[in-house]
């Protein structure tokens, strides 16, 4: 089934910096200066090749998705895809690809050639480049504002839609590029993209010892914790409301039949969240890891250290492994994964925020409770 949303708002930009435009700039230059252009393509012998690179600084949920996107249009337009998470929200090293921090180097998803490692810093990709934008001169190019982006969006959107090719020897795809392709690409990204064997390690651990002897419900919810959360806003309006949605979904998947006893497993960048569903559902479990401040703002951030992402993989690769799965809100990218594997999930109407929407898939029913 493909599953295609046009109008999802993509993630804002924080104001830059002095210090963050700089490195923004240094990043950039690969892709815009074509003096480092031509001295890097007598280096590499990149010659004529073709290239779409996935350049994504925000949650894992977002990185993975767009980068979803990407491949399927790589693959189709027989492209090399390279993985750009340079200045990532979960490092401080803004120079440092965060992608082989967290994953495992790869190859070649389904035919398509994969560049994902800090040879991206070495590398200079040809023009001419889409969107243009990235045509213009390197200094041109270190401010983007969200409105730009917002475009360069919906100009890669109208591209991939129309399954047509670009001109341009370059697609860069710096913009959120969820609900722009089909499920089996995002599968696709998913199997053959794994994180590194000691957080696999980690997750395994936690695997045996708190999960397979049950049947659980895992229960995602993305707060913000001070944040502007932009589309997850509507879910949000009423904060007390909210918190009894997600009991009332909690109540709900608990009546549900399973083949062991059920235990609920709560992830959330909330520590409020955590408390107050805690207080009515003392059984609930966690994963420990460290929170932000109150309304400091997410967890996918630098100034908990690559630790903060290691927590964060961990608990979206667990949520993809849970008997039922509750989403709130279903806007949220974090629980992507978790949407497209888990057999059972619950998830709040997006056009009726106090609606629950049971999908079954092993009885192919979307109910109503």
């Amino acid at each position: 089934m493909k599953f295609y949303r046009r109008s999802s708002p993509a993630s804002r930009v924080p104001p830059m910096t002095t210090d963050a435009i700089t490195r923004d700039a240094s990043i950039m230059t690969s892709y815009v200066d074509p003096g480092a252009r031509e001295a890097m393509r007598m280096v590499s012998g990149l010659k004529s090749d073709r290239f779409v690179v996935s350049r994504r600084r925000t949650g894992f949920g977002d990185c993975l998705w767009s980068l979803a996107a990407a491949w399927r249009f790589a693959q189709r337009t027989d492209r090399t895809l390279a993985i750009d998470w340079r200045g990532s929200c979960y490092l401080d090293q803004p120079f440092t690809n965060a992608f082989p921090v967290f994953f495992e180097p790869v190859h070649d998803i389904a035919g398509v050639p994969i560049i994902c490692d800090d040879e991206i810093n070495h590398r200079s990709f040809p023009g001419p480049f889409f969107p243009g934008w990235w045509n213009r001169p390197s200094i041109d190019c270190v401010y983007r504002p969200d409105q730009q982006i917002f475009r360069e969006r919906d100009e890669l959107d109208r591209l991939f839609q129309n399954e047509e090719d670009s001109d341009a020897n370059t697609v860069v795809c710096d913009a959120c590029l969820m609900w722009r392709c089909d499920q089996e690409a995002e599968r696709e990204i998913f199997r053959n993209i794994k994180p590194r064997s000691e957080i696999l390690a980690r997750i395994e651990a936690i695997y045996r010892k708190q999960f397979e002897p049950y049947s659980i419900i895992g229960v995602h919810v993305r707060h913000g914790n001070g944040e502007d959360i932009l589309g997850h806003a509507p879910y949000w309006a009423d904060p007390e409301r909210a918190l009894r949605q997600v009991c009332r979904a909690i109540e709900r998947a608990r009546g549900l039949p399973y083949a062991k006893p059920a235990r609920v497993f709560l992830c959330t960048d909330s520590a409020l969240v955590l408390e107050k569903v805690s207080a009515l559902f003392p059984d609930v479990f966690t994963i420990p890891k460290r929170f932000q401040a109150l309304q400091a703002g997410p967890l996918h951030s630098a100034a908990l250290g690559a630790e903060g992402g290691f927590s964060a993989l961990i608990e979206m690769y667990l949520l993809a492994r849970c008997d039922t799965v509750i989403r709130f809100p279903p806007t949220s990218a974090f629980t992507r994964y978790a949407r497209l594997f888990v057999p059972r999930v619950i998830e709040f109407d997006l056009n009726d925020p106090g609606r629950l929407i049971l999908t079954d898939e092993t009885s192919q029913e979307l109910v109503g409770l």
